[in-house]
C-alpha cells in the first residue's frame, strides 16, 4: 500500500481593503501606484473556479485525518463551528472587500482602520505565512513524486516546483488565473465524483456495498469517543484547514469585475463550506470507522474509497493531493506578491519590491520565491525534521490576520454607513453582535491551542512573530509622524 503524504499544510489565505476619506475610492487609495499598475487580466471564470478550488486543499484532505481520530464522529461538530467562524470572517472580509477591492488585502483595512503599524503587522505576518507555505507545500508535492520515482532527490523536485511556478508568476496575470483554473477544476471534480460515491453508498445503491446506516455515527465510544478534550484536538485540526478560502478576494482585484466577483465568491462562500468540509466529514465518518488506522495513517479520504473497494485509492489521492498542493504554491507565489507590492506602496518595505512591469510585480514575486528555494537547501541539508520546523513557524499566523479582518471590520463598518453607505453591496449578518462573538472564538482559539502541547510551540512562534512585527511597526510609525512634523 502506497502511503499518503500525510502532514496537514496551511494554505494560502489572502484579501482586500476601505477607505478613512469621506468618498472612498474605488481601488486602494493607499497604494495608488501599485493598484493602477496592475492589469486586470482574470476572468469571471477564473475567479468563479478559484473560488470553488480554494476551499479545497491539502489540509481537507490529510489534515482531517488526526481531527478523525482524535473527535470521532463529533468531527462533524467541529467542522461545522469552525466552518461557521470563517464563513464570518469571509463575510466580514467580503463586505470591506467588495467596498473598495484592492491588492493590499486586510493589511490595507487594518492600516485605515487601526493605523500604520497595524497594516504593517498583519501585512508582513501574512506575507511571511505564504512564502513558508510554499516551501512546506513544495517539499509535501516533493514527498508524493519521490514515492513515485524512488531514487530521485527530493530536493530536485522541489526546485522544479519552484522554477516553474516562479515563470508562471513573472508571466502576466492571467497565466496565474489558468493555472489555478485547471487546477482547482481537477479538484473539484475529484471532490465531488468522492461525494457522490460517498452518498450513494450511504444510500445502499452503489453496486457491491451495503448502507452502513448509523453504525459508525454511534458504535465504539459512541458519537464522541474521547469526550470534550476529544472534540477541542479535532476543532483545532480543523479551523487551519480552511486555508485558501480568502484567495479569491486578492484575486478580485486584478479581475474585470472586482465588486462583482467579490460579492458573489462571499455569498456562495457558505455553500463551499458545507459541501466541502462538513459534507466530506459527514460521509467519512458514516462509511468508515472512525477509529479505523487508515484514516489517521493515511488520510481519511484514502480509508473510505479503499473501505469502497475502489481499486488504486491511494495513488488517486496521491495524484488529488498533489494537485492541491501545486494549486497551493501557485496561489500563495501569487498572494505575497501582490501583498508585497501593496505594502511597499504604501511606504512600508523596501521601494525596489514595488516596480510592476508589463502589470506584474516581478522583483516582489521575486523575492515571495527566496523562501521557497532556500526550502530547496534545506530539504537537502535536513530532510528529516524541515517540515515541522517551518510548520512551527507560522503556527497560528491565520488567526492574527483574523483578528486584524475583525477588528478593522467593526471600525470601517460605521465609518462606510456614514460616508458612503451605497458602497456596502456585502452587509455582515447582525452587525454587530456576529462580529463581536467572532472575535471572541479567536480568543478562544487562543486559549485552546495554549492547552495543547501539539499547538502551544505554534502559538508561542506566532506570539514572537507577531510581537516583533508590531514593535517594528510602532517605530516605524514613530518615525514617520516626527518626519511629517518636522517637514
Amino acid at each position: 500500500m502506497t502511503r499518503l503524504w500525510a502532514v496537514p499544510v496551511p494554505t494560502s489565505e489572502l484579501s482586500l481593503s476601505m477607505s478613512r476619506t469621506s468618498a472612498p475610492p474605488p481601488t486602494d487609495a493607499a497604494a495608488p501606484a501599485a493598484d493602477s499598475a496592475l492589469t486586470h487580466g482574470l476572468k469571471q471564470r477564473h475567479l468563479s473556479m478559484i473560488a470553488l478550488g480554494g476551499v479545497i486543499g491539502a489540509g481537507l484532505f490529510v489534515g482531517s485525518g488526526a481531527g478523525i481520530a482524535a473527535a470521532g464522529p463529533s468531527i462533524v461538530i467541529a467542522y461545522a463551528v469552525s466552518g461557521l467562524l470563517v464563513m464570518f470572517v469571509m463575510r466580514m472580509l467580503g463586505e470591506m472587500s467588495a467596498a473598495n477591492p484592492a491588492s493590499g488585502s486586510f493589511s490595507v483595512h487594518a492600516e485605515r482602520a487601526i493605523g500604520p503599524w497595524a497594516g504593517f503587522t498583519a501585512g508582513w505576518a501574512f506575507w511571511v505565512l505564504l512564502c513558508v507555505a510554499v516551501g512546506l507545500e513544495g517539499i509535501g508535492a516533493a514527498q508524493i513524486v519521490t514515492g513515485w520515482l524512488p531514487g530521485t532527490p527530493e530536493w530536485a523536485w522541489v526546485a522544479l516546483f519552484m522554477v516553474i511556478f516562479l515563470g508562471t508568476n513573472l508571466a502576466a496575470v492571467k497565466n496565474f488565473g489558468e493555472f489555478e483554473f485547471w487546477f482547482a477544476t481537477l479538484k473539484v471534480v475529484a471532490i465531488t465524483l468522492f461525494l457522490v460515491l460517498g452518498v450513494l453508498a450511504i444510500l445502499g445503491v452503489l453496486p457491491g456495498t451495503d448502507s452502513p446506516g448509523t453504525s459508525n455515527l454511534t458504535g465504539d465510544g459512541g458519537f464522541m469517543p474521547h469526550g470534550s478534550e476529544g472534540l477541542i484536538i479535532g476543532l483545532l485540526a480543523s479551523v487551519f484547514a480552511y486555508g485558501g478560502l480568502e484567495t479569491v478576494t486578492i484575486a478580485a482585484a486584478e479581475s474585470e469585475n472586482p465588486v462583482q466577483g467579490v460579492a458573489k465568491a462571499v455569498r456562495t462562500a457558505m455553500w463551499r463550506i458545507a459541501v466541502f468540509y462538513i459534507g466530506s466529514m459527514a460521509v467519512i465518518v458514516t462509511l468508515v470507522p472512525w477509529d479505523d488506522p487508515k484514516v489517521a495513517e493515511v488520510g481519511p479520504f484514502y480509508a473510505m474509497l479503499d473501505h469502497l473497494g475502489i481499486g488504486g485509492a491511494a495513488e488517486i489521492m496521491n495524484v488529488v493531493i498533489f494537485v492541491a498542493l501545486l494549486s497551493a504554491m501557485n496561489a500563495n507565489i501569487y498572494g505575497s506578491s501582490r501583498m508585497a507590492c501593496s505594502l511597499v506602496a504604501r511606504g512600508q518595505g523596501p521601494k525596489a519590491l514595488g516596480k510592476v512591469s508589463s502589470g506584474v510585480p516581478r522583483n516582489a514575486v521575486l523575492v515571495s520565491s527566496v523562501f521557497g528555494f532556500l526550502c530547496v537547501l534545506l530539504s537537502y541539508w535536513r530532510p528529516d525534521d524541515v517540515f515541522p520546523w517551518l510548520l512551527n513557524m507560522i503556527g497560528a499566523v491565520i488567526l492574527v490576520v483574523w483578528i486584524f479582518i475583525a477588528v478593522s471590520q467593526l471600525i470601517l463598518r460605521r465609518r462606510t454607513e456614514r460616508e458612503a453607505p451605497d458602497r456596502l453591496v456585502v452587509r455582515m449578518w447582525l452587525f454587530p453582535v456576529l462580529t463581536i462573538v467572532a472575535l471572541a472564538a479567536m480568543a478562544g482559539i487562543f486559549v485552546l491551542m495554549l492547552r495543547q502541547p501539539d499547538t502551544r510551540d505554534q502559538l508561542l512562534a506566532t506570539g514572537a512573530l507577531t510581537a516583533l512585527l508590531i514593535v517594528t511597526g510602532l517605530v516605524r510609525q514613530k518615525r514617520a509622524e516626527r518626519g511629517t512634523a518636522t517637514g
